[in-house]
């Protein structure tokens, strides 16, 4: 009886630990989201104007992360199947692409993507004597996507990896025994488990392609990034205009992070 009720008071302790942490996270969003107010409130000139000039730039930054996020969970899942795979062809060209694409910075990739790809389809329609190809010009976001998608695939691919390879073997074993083929194991029993293991660094490179996805601003897309440069260059009141930018940065990282932390939450098993 004092056992069991030395137990319940533990568990109690932890749930109550776990719900200030939770809580005190949510004040610190709500806190930053505040101190903007007051600014916009109180100080309107210039943070009112930066907020206004800036905020479509808000849903460019938000679009283009979540849509390459998505394709990012794709190639990913395919790039880590192919770095476990028993196929030496399959296995060695996903062990190139991710070796490559992480040898190289993220924004030598975007400027590739969108000054040097375009030219090589264009030389190559010239080649081909195709005028629609010959006149390709790069669409600044779809390009943007394309970059960070390569480049967070290779990373996502070895994410995946380390979370299929933490899976006991016996779950494999036991899946073929009961007449599953590979492709079966994988989707109903291997990718279930390895999926809720993953699911801290999955958000966590979710958050770090929010901050990074600030990159594509040097290839014409206006994200926040690019549109605080646009604004200080047109007003010269540097430290106002970062602070507001970094400011919704901090709230899109922060209201995400708390996103990610209640998925996994409502996907862990209890032990």
């Amino acid at each position: 009886m004092v056992s069991s009720n030395k137990i319940e008071k533990k568990h109690t302790g932890e749930k109550i630990k776990k719900s200030f942490y939770f809580d005190r996270w949510w004040l610190l969003l709500f806190a930053v989201i505040i101190i903007i107010f007051l600014l916009i409130t109180f100080k309107p000139d210039p943070f009112r104007r930066i907020l206004l000039f800036v905020s479509d730039g808000i849903g460019v930054t938000i679009y283009t992360t979540l849509v390459s996020f998505v394709l990012v969970l794709f190639f990913g899942l395919v790039a880590g199947l192919g770095r476990i795979s028993t196929n030496k062809l399959l296995n060695g060209a996903a062990t190139v692409y991710v070796e490559l694409v992480r040898g190289i910075p993220l924004l030598v990739q975007l400027m590739f993507w969108y000054f040097a790809f375009p030219s090589v389809i264009q030389n190559l329609g010239s080649m081909l004597s195709i005028s629609s190809i010959s006149n390709y010009r790069a669409n600044p976001i779809l390009m943007a996507i394309l970059g960070l998608t390569f480049c967070y695939a290779a990373y996502m691919s070895e994410v995946y990896r380390a979370g299929i390879q933490s899976i006991s073997k016996g779950q494999m074993e036991a899946a073929r025994s009961l007449g599953m083929n590979y492709f079966q194991a994988m989707r109903y029993i291997i990718l279930p488990q390895a999926i809720r293991v993953i699911l801290p660094p999955v958000g966590n490179e979710f958050i770090t392609l929010l901050k990074d996805s600030s990159l594509v601003s040097v290839v014409a897309v206006a994200d926040i990034t690019r549109r605080g440069r646009e604004f200080m260059a047109a007003n010269f009141i540097p430290v106002q205009t970062w602070v507001m930018v970094a400011l919704l940065y901090l709230v899109l990282t922060l209201f995400s992070a708390r996103i990610v932390t209640w998925i996994e939450r409502k996907t862990k098993l209890e032990r």
